[in-house]
């Protein structure tokens, strides 16, 4: 009979089996649609960088407010652009395939 210290590291073993197989499946579909629609890659860096520099400002300097709104200003856009090839994805991939819950169906969730 196995005990309980055994019975955690098999379940660990096993947990981070599938966090590494479900890492690699993600890395594969992202790859695949940075593949098919090269301008999310780019706006996903950008959107990256611009919220690393950002948290940098706010964590060392509280008191810039008009960065931050700066940010917001930039960000925006971005996130406008984004949400543009994201909807049409969600009308292009198969439900089988698209595992997240659509925009769509987000607003009728009872």
């Amino acid at each position: 009979m196995a005990t309980k210290t055994q019975i955690y590291k098999e379940v660990l073993r096993e947990y981070d089996a599938l966090r590494t197989r479900k890492a690699a499946e993600l890395r594969e579909r992202k790859e695949s649609l940075y593949a098919r629609f090269p301008r999310l890659a780019e706006i996903e860096e950008t959107l990256s960088m611009v919220g690393v520099s950002t948290a940098k400002l706010v964590l060392l300097h509280p008191e810039e407010r008009e960065k931050a709104i700066a940010y917001h200003d930039n960000i925006v856009p971005l996130m406008e652009a984004i949400r543009y090839h994201i909807d049409k994805l969600e009308l292009t991939v198969d439900d089988q395939i698209w595992t997240l819950p659509k925009y769509r169906e987000l607003l009728f969730i009872r």
